[in-house]
């Protein structure tokens, strides 16, 4: 390529939430050219109706970069001012689906981050994903996109392992870190004529164990079925903690769950019951044994520790 150098490549970068900022820092701080950064429009939220901008566009105000936040993707405007940038590149970090008038826009094509090692967990949630069906290890893969969402050729990826006890919000902080060096780590080789793409098909013939796929989490999926095993269940809540929490019900309320704990032995009550001692624990009754509640919100309460709970609430 003729791009010798970081500030000679012009690249537009898309993203929204805090996981996308580590990546858009990680691209500044190397001195990259960013001359446009797409991230959502402002949304009012909270009891006040604020506006409320997203996490890239406070860190893209604070740096001085230009911001752009159109409405819809396909805008005649808002796609004649993307051309105007020039970009040779676009990075994409936990943005939208985009249009291929988008996408397929720069000579260079659009890179995109995935919080998973592809071709596994492709789709909307995979740090949850691969908790809940109780992964010992993912990763974070960089590839170009195409057409059909989260299947373009791979770039580079790298594997992060995953900690028994650890919860998705633990992992997405420790991803989004890795994930930034990754980013920065493929552009580096662009600019270098190092990078090779890989087809994920040829990587999905090496493959040992069946696609997993990584969908949109639903209310549906966060409710605890007590019939489950305790390794199922645990994996279950760890996985959607902090957001958007598994959940059972305590006296007809809700019960969102955040940290639990197994123990595996002869529940001596049906699935589903609870023991406590209203003092210092609180454990469901599960197929091989029981579910120990270590962090907890009950419906129209702050979220506390099981200790704390049973201070102050009294058990039916």
């Amino acid at each position: 390529m003729n791009k010798n150098s970081v500030k000679d490549l012009r690249i537009v970068f898309m993203g929204t939430p805090v996981f996308a900022v580590a990546s858009l820092d990680a691209l500044v701080n190397e001195g990259y050219n960013i001359v446009g950064v797409i991230t959502a429009p402002d949304k009012p939220s909270g009891r006040g109706m604020k506006m409320n901008e997203s996490a890239v566009k406070k860190f893209a105000v604070e740096k001085g970069l230009n911001i752009l936040q159109p409405e819809k993707l396909k805008n005649p405007d808002f796609i004649n001012e993307l051309k105007s940038l020039n970009a040779d590149v676009q990075i994409v970090v936990a943005f939208r689906m985009l249009p291929e008038i988008v996408w397929n826009m720069p000579p260079m094509g659009t890179i995109n981050l995935h919080g998973s090692l592809l071709p596994q967990y492709r789709g909307a949630a995979p740090i949850n994903w691969a908790i809940i069906n109780g992964e010992k290890e993912t990763g974070v893969t960089t590839f170009k996109l195409q057409q059909e969402i989260d299947t373009g050729n791979i770039l580079l990826s790298e594997k992060i392992p995953i900690a028994e006890n650890e919860t998705a919000g633990e992992l997405h902080d420790v991803m989004k870190e890795v994930g930034a060096k990754l980013l920065v780590k493929t552009l580096n080789q662009i600019i270098n004529d190092s990078l090779k793409e890989n087809p994920q098909s040829s990587v999905i013939g090496q493959l040992s164990t069946d696609l997993k796929h990584a969908p949109k989490i639903f209310t549906e999926t966060c409710k605890i079925d007590w019939n489950k095993t305790s390794d199922e269940i645990h994996n279950l809540i760890r996985g959607l903690s902090p957001f958007p929490a598994a959940f059972t019900f305590l006296d007809g309320k809700m019960l969102k769950i955040f940290r639990s704990e197994k123990e595996k032995t002869n529940a001596n009550i049906d699935t589903g019951n609870y023991e406590t001692d209203k003092k210092t624990f609180l454990k469901f009754a599960c197929a091989d044994g029981y579910i120990h509640l270590l962090e907890i919100q009950l419906e129209g309460k702050k979220k506390m520790n099981i200790e704390d709970f049973l201070r102050g609430y009294r058990i039916l």
